[in-house]
């Protein structure tokens, strides 16, 4: 039941139908109630741990400081902030000028400042400041470089360079504070020092910061995309499931002075065998978790006896050692 194992669910109604199908008398006489078994189902599901609880993620908007975690929201794995910089650099692609014809009307020369290239060839290419005229257009908020020509037209010189803008996305760590029901215990935001910091309260995330977006992985409640309960679907898992309404189901019967003593005691050592069961399916490790944990120790005894040796060359006769 670890993560690289393909943990299946099915509905709560799917499973209480396989109740009744093994109550077909209490259920043609109306006797169950589908409404006192919902919690029963969630009872057993968190008595499976949070190994069968799905792994969901969502990207959260910080407004003032705060931001409410989704309703089926249990138990935080990590979170980061997500942000993202926009850089814009020239391209090497050599100068490109341009010359625009500008409109007379939008800008006045003074007489002496302007370059009659007709009369003064030696002139030609010196540049010179127009100021804007007086009228109120989008134009006139620049000095553009103007040079005039025989014919009292006036041009603008524009140097075009190539730029390129790239947007990098991150993810910066973010530190949370601990917390026993709502953070798991390894979280590695627990450990982190970073400037920015979080806490949860009341099923709300307050952020060091007053605005942006947290991406945060969660294990969430077992609820399908319609808000249907469900339930982890396992051979070895439905059995404890179903035996747990069973015994519900009796309860209530023997309550209303219905003689099923005898079926509530079946029930209840079948529940017993089957919770059993169920729990040393959802904590025995897997392979991939013994190997990790082989692997950790060999790298422990590795740094215990050997690390000792690793700057000690084999000259030849068979008496270096060789890490791995």
């Amino acid at each position: 039941m670890s993560y690289n194992y393909t943990v299946r669910y099915r509905t709560f109604d799917q499973l209480l139908d396989d109740v009744r199908v093994d109550f077909q008398n209490f259920q043609l006489e109306n006797m169950i109630e589908p409404q006192q078994m919902i919690k029963v189902a969630k009872r057993v599901t968190y008595d499976l741990g949070l190994r069968v609880f799905m792994t969901k993620e969502a990207v959260l908007e910080v407004n003032h400081g705060k931001v409410k975690l989704p309703d089926d929201f249990f138990s935080l794995n990590f979170a980061f902030i997500c942000d993202e910089q926009t850089y814009r650099s020239p391209v090497i692609s050599g100068t490109h000028v341009e010359e625009r014809p500008i409109n007379p009307v939008k800008y006045q020369c003074a007489p002496p400042e302007v370059i009659d290239v007709c009369n003064n060839p030696s002139v030609i290419e010196t540049p010179l400041s127009c100021e804007p005229c007086e009228e109120p257009f989008d134009a006139c908020t620049t000095k553009p470089c103007v040079k005039l020509n025989c014919k009292g037209e006036k041009f603008e010189l524009i140097e075009i360079t190539r730029t390129e803008t790239k947007t990098y996305k991150r993810m910066i760590p973010l530190t949370i504070e601990a917390n026993g029901i709502t953070v798991d215990c390894d979280c590695p935001n627990v450990q982190w020092k970073c400037p920015s910091s979080a806490f949860i309260r009341d099923n709300y995330l307050y952020t060091s910061f007053d605005c942006g977006k947290v991406y945060i992985n969660y294990q969430g409640a077992l609820e399908n995309e319609d808000g249907q309960l469900l339930v982890v679907d396992h051979d070895l898992l439905n059995e404890y499931y179903e035996y747990a309404i069973k015994e519900r189901i009796l309860e209530n019967l023997l309550f209303n002075d219905e003689p099923v003593d005898k079926k509530l005691q079946l029930v209840q050592q079948k529940l017993r065998l089957a919770r059993i069961n169920a729990l040393s399916l959802v904590n025995t490790p897997n392979f991939a978790e013994f190997k990790a944990i082989w692997e950790l120790n060999r790298k422990a005894q590795y740094s215990k006896y050997y690390d000792m040796f690793k700057s000690y060359q084999d000259l030849g006769f068979g008496y270096g050692f060789n890490r791995y």
